[in-house]
């Protein structure tokens, strides 16, 4: 039987992970579509509006609107997408303007120049992909390590973050790969996806749906194979502490309900439900820099009492590059089955 090599398919799963969220934000209705004779306002929140350039003074994008009139945005506000015209109308105002016609060569040459501009220009790209999304937010981060001294190490993490809001609904989806092996030993193998779902019956109370999937391919428990395939689907409410637009503080309670599939050394299936304490913590900070925290408690047992948790620091260096440097660390899981961890990484990421 045909098998795919051992690090192809983690790849494989990350992107069926991916092409997941895209197809499900493609699938939401667009309210406009992008005119090719009109330009194009984008917001850095995904807002478009249609109209025309009448300025760009480097610090302020004065831009004629056809429903909403003259609009004066900060250049770092917005970016405009210029209508594609084509080379018969450019040649035309060229002629008008009294200058001579130059060769289709150098025609073709200044076209050519434009596309690459529009294809690279990191402000450009990023309303393009903006676009795409609609009124998704998100981030693609990447990050990879290759260290040899005594030892040959190299490391690799991906992921596509995704997130919309409503009035009273928030979506959330994550997805990772990390990989991880010395002298060609791999050591870290894993596919996880995230999400959530929180509802706000008021802007003291909410309640929140959490599916974790994760699949790992390198897991090793009391130095024997432990491959597996965990699913916990977190159901639980709380209360906002905290909720403004630059400090969050939720508090909560919650049911786990566990399942683990075991693919080595025997296949196996297990079931089990945990009840958890959580806290979640989202600060805006000076510098355009964001602290975010999530905290998951199971005390279950005076023997066992698991715990994981996860703090991220988020730099924005542009409005469409930014650091990350995120702490991970999990303890005693009561799947049974996943094996304590704690990761320092640090990433570059793409915003939308």
């Amino acid at each position: 039987m045909f098998s795919l090599p051992s690090l192809v398919r983690p790849w494989i799963a990350f992107l069926l992970l991916f092409l997941s969220a895209v197809l499900m934000v493609r699938a939401q209705p667009r309210e406009d579509t992008t005119d090719a004779t009109r330009d194009t306002l984008v917001y850095k929140d995904g807002d478009r509006v249609h109209g025309h350039l009448v300025t760009n003074t480097g610090t302020v994008i004065v831009f004629k609107s056809d429903r909403f009139g003259e609009l004066r945005v900060p250049v770092g506000d917005a970016v405009v997408i210029k209508a594609e015209k084509p080379a018969s109308a450019v040649k035309k105002e060229v002629v008008a303007e009294g200058i001579k016609k130059p060769s289709a060569a150098k025609v073709r040459e200044e076209e050519e120049k434009v596309s690459i501009w529009e294809r690279y220009s990191p402000a450009l790209l990023t309303a393009k992909v903006r676009d795409f999304f609609g009124p998704w937010t998100g981030r693609l981060s990447f990050s990879n390590d290759i260290v040899t001294d005594t030892a040959h190490r190299d490391n690799i993490a991906a992921e596509v973050k995704l997130a919309r809001k409503y009035t009273k609904d928030a979506f959330e989806f994550d997805a990772r790969y990390d990989y991880d092996q010395i002298n060609g030993t791999a050591t870290t193998d894993v596919v996880k996806g995230i999400g959530s779902w929180r509802h706000d019956f008021n802007p003291t109370y909410f309640s929140q749906y959490r599916p974790t999937f994760e699949w790992n391919r390198a897991s090793l428990l009391n130095g024997q194979p432990n491959q597996y395939e965990l699913l916990q689907q977190e159901i639980g409410a709380g209360v906002n502490i905290w909720a403004t637009p630059v400090r969050t503080l939720r508090l909560g309670v919650s049911e786990n309900l566990f399942d683990v599939w075991n693919s080595s050394p025997t296949p196996d299936h297990s079931s089990r439900a945990v009840a958890s304490l959580f806290d979640e913590i989202t600060f805006t900070l000076p510098w355009r820099m964001t602290l975010t925290q999530r905290g998951v408690w199971y005390p279950e047992s005076k023997r066992h009492r698991g715990y994981e948790d996860q703090i991220e620091l988020d730099k924005k260096l542009t409005e469409t590059l930014s650091v990350s440097i995120r702490h991970e660390i999990r303890r005693d899981n009561p799947d049974g089955s996943s094996l304590d961890y704690s990761r320092l990484k640090l990433l570059l990421g793409l915003d939308f």
